[in-house]
């Protein structure tokens, strides 16, 4: 039987930032993005949209950064973000092979995500659809 477990695209990119009002503006009014609907993450932040589609996380809080225990580095860069099917298989695959991981449930939003860090320390983020996702 052929592996459930795939990714089929990037999801987002998230930027952290001092100064969410500059980084937003520059965003909108520069690049065109829209600023969408956003769930109660509990932290400062914007989701900037192309179409339909929420492609930018802009996050304001320091604290935020660093829950995975992981600073991001000078640029603001945080992590990648992979849209992924098959939640339990990507986690047995990471537990066979030592990875460390973090589950979370996005508030008011059908999606479950898996945090980890990659062999460089670059934050990697699983987002799957919680209403296909089984076991989860």
């Amino acid at each position: 039987m052929p592996p459930t477990a795939s990714v089929d695209g990037l999801d987002h990119f998230t930027i952290t930032t001092a100064d969410l009002k500059r980084c937003r503006s520059f965003y909108t009014e520069v690049l065109g993005l829209t600023e969408g609907d956003r769930p109660p993450l509990g932290f400062p932040g914007h989701w900037l949209y192309a179409g339909d589609r929420a492609i930018l996380h802009l996050v304001g809080d320091e604290g935020a950064r660093r829950r995975s225990g992981r600073e991001a580095d000078e640029q603001g860069f945080d992590h990648i973000a992979l849209a992924c099917r098959g939640m339990v298989e990507m986690a047995d695959r990471l537990k066979a092979r030592g990875i460390s991981f973090e589950t979370r449930d996005v508030p008011g939003r059908p999606r479950k995500q898996i945090f980890f860090l990659d062999p460089d320390g670059v934050k990697v983020e699983l987002q799957f659809d919680a209403r296909i996702e089984s076991g989860g």
